[in-house]
């Protein structure tokens, strides 16, 4: 495909590489229920996960290489890559190179300078390209969003936001590595969610500080991390990511001038999604009233105080059906190479933050210098 916008009467024609969690949790059932996208190829070297993708989704094809998928990259329209982090800039380069489109799982590289390059490759040639942010549509942050545009809150001067699990034992694999090609730990995926949602509500970082330790017996990755960002709109956001939650807090937190926000609880489309359940399978990303979050001044949400606000249902299939619509009319994917990028260098300087003890700075060559130091 060399970038042409697609016409829009036959069904736009997907690879998918990798099928562990990501691409048959996560991706491959939102492709396979969007109008205008079909399944057609699923890429993994995993006997067992390709007898699982053709089980799941019959009449999917099934290759070993991602290279058998850019062989035949002129009868694909998209390729989605949900493989292990260090695989994620090679195989998009690749994808590009052979006339493809791109979306790739969170984080789109390991830099901001790599997810630049990527950027541009993907300019020159005409192509989309695009990281799987899909906590832009959870519910909770879809609420946030909207009571942001609302103004219910009056000037907002402190966003707090948690993504505590507790998980006292290591579970192993590339994600809990402590090997740096491969991108484990939470920082870069727990944190890949937590900054760009609140650069997606407040705009750039100016200043970011973190810490990150490692909490667990055997762990090799940070698995309880908080960064604060500084943003050049004034707000200050404290994030928090972790493993070792035995009691969780709030999912966020939001005070403004005039009301704060406190909602607890996680989005339910990934419970669903791990629980075999597909859109459309009944009312999709909906939560009960017992768990919405309150609005309010001076009083305890957790004695009843403020007002519950009903949370708008989560909605991730809303991405790629955004990528089809971008795909066919050449508009810009939901989410950019660019604002990956951007994101990117956050978490580099949250890196070196961690390391150093002290505060970096960005707009002044710290960000940028982050990948020499890491």
């Amino acid at each position: 495909m060399d970038g042409t916008p697609t016409p829009s009467r036959t069904p736009l024609r997907v690879g998918l590489i990798g099928y562990g969690l990501a691409g048959s949790v996560f991706h491959a059932p939102l492709l396979a229920t969007t109008e205008g996208l079909a399944l057609d190829t699923v890429v993994t070297a995993s006997p067992e996960r390709q007898r699982q993708a053709v089980a799941e989704h019959p009449g999917v094809r099934t290759v070993e290489r991602a290279e058998a998928l850019f062989e035949r990259a002129g009868a694909l329209d998209l390729v989605v890559i949900a493989s292990p982090n260090r695989t994620h800039v090679p195989l998009a380069r690749a994808a590009l190179a052979a006339g493809l489109p791109v979306v790739v799982d969170k984080p789109l590289a390991a830099t901001a300078a790599e997810a630049e390059e990527l950027a541009a490759l993907a300019e020159r040639r005409g192509l989309l390209l695009s990281a799987f942010q899909n906590r832009r549509w959870d519910n909770d942050f879809r609420t946030v969003r909207q009571l942001l545009a609302d103004g219910a809150l009056g000037e907002v001067r402190r966003f707090e936001s948690r993504f505590e699990r507790w998980r006292p034992t290591p579970k192993g694999g590339w994600r809990e590595s402590g090997d740096p090609a491969e991108l484990g730990g939470l920082l870069y995926d727990l944190g890949s969610h937590v900054v760009d949602q609140a650069l997606v509500l407040f705009g750039p970082a100016a200043a970011v500080y973190a810490e990150a330790d490692v909490r667990r017996p055997g762990a090799e990755a940070d698995d309880d991390t908080f960064i604060a960002l500084t943003h050049a709109s004034g707000v200050r956001s404290h994030l928090w990511v972790s493993a070792t939650a035995p009691q969780l807090g709030p999912r966020f937190r939001v005070l403004g001038s005039t009301a704060g926000y406190v909602k607890y609880g996680l989005d339910p489309q990934e419970a669903a999604l791990r629980e075999g359940r597909r859109p459309g399978d009944g009312p999709w990303g909906v939560e009960p009233e017992s768990v919405w979050g309150r609005l309010g001044a001076g009083e305890s949400p957790l004695s009843g105080g403020g007002e519950p606000v009903p949370t708008l249902p989560g909605d991730y299939p809303a991405y790629y059906a955004a990528i089809a619509e971008a795909l066919r009319t050449g508009g810009e994917p939901p989410v950019t190479a660019r604002e990956s990028a951007a994101m990117l260098r956050v978490l580099e300087a949250a890196r070196i933050s961690a390391a150093e003890a002290r505060t970096v700075r960005l707009g002044d060559g710290e960000g940028e210098a982050a990948t020499a130091r890491g």
